[in-house]
């Protein structure tokens, strides 16, 4: 089987359960898996994009405040329909776009990227270490017995979503909590990373367009981080 066959079988079995729609029915995950990253620290193209990240942001806010910016609204919508106050947990972007005014962390060229994207896109958009899933990820509404492994204060943790909470997951546990807010420690990126897992996060009123460009940034700077990348999508929707 090659490569790029078992990343699209890996993005088959990821289902979204029927719970999740039903609290938002426009929701649509873009699922991308890549193979064969020379992996690598943060380098000049990633600082290039982060530069340009920033500099989109510091244009955007200096319209309307972070909260107004239309896709971080819908996600604090969605927030709130599940019993989250976004003002204390915030998704992925609207946490991006506040850090991006005094400048966006540089983790590594993985990370650097996927973060770039997310806030040039203005698109939830969070990585995984494909290699330290157990089965395919799912999204489901918390029952809340499930394992999310973390950090507190410095030292490793396990927690537990809340009973309802929306969070994506595979065999073993959480990887990552309301919805897109925080990821777990097992399957985080790192300098050694050579194969990921990225999922963009959609709602109205971002269409399917605005979806598929970002997604297609993001795999033309991932093709630039070896010869022998191959990547797979699939984009899973109510419909």
């Amino acid at each position: 089987m090659s490569k790029t066959q078992t990343l699209q079988n890996f993005l088959d079995g990821a289902t979204v359960d029927a719970e999740v729609f039903a609290l938002r029915p426009d929701y649509r995950a873009l699922l991308i898996a890549v193979d064969g990253i020379e992996a690598g620290e943060s380098d000049a193209a990633s600082e290039a994009l982060l530069a340009a990240a920033e500099t989109s942001a510091r244009t955007a806010l200096q319209e309307q405040p972070v909260e107004d910016i239309a896709h971080v609204a819908a996600w604090r919508e969605a927030y709130r329909a599940f019993g989250s106050k976004p003002q204390r947990t915030r998704n992925s972007l609207e946490a991006l776009l506040r850090r991006a005014e005094s400048g966006l962390p540089r983790v590594n060229r993985l990370t650097d990227i996927y973060n770039g994207i997310s806030v040039l896109h203005q698109v939830p958009l969070g990585g995984e270490n494909l290699q330290r899933y157990i089965g395919s990820p799912r999204l489901i509404r918390a029952t809340g017995s499930e394992e999310f492994d973390t950090t507190a204060g410095g030292q490793d943790s396990v927690d537990t979503p809340d009973v309802g909470e929306v969070v994506w997951g595979d065999e073993q546990g959480v990887t990552c909590r309301r919805w897109n807010w925080r990821q777990g420690k097992r399957t985080q990126l790192t300098d050694s990373t050579t194969s990921a897992f990225f999922i963009l996060d959609a709602l109205e009123p971002l269409d399917d367009a605005a979806l598929t460009a970002a997604a297609v940034d993001l795999v033309s700077h991932l093709k630039q981080l070896g010869p022998d990348v191959v990547v797979a999508q699939r984009l899973i929707s109510a419909s």
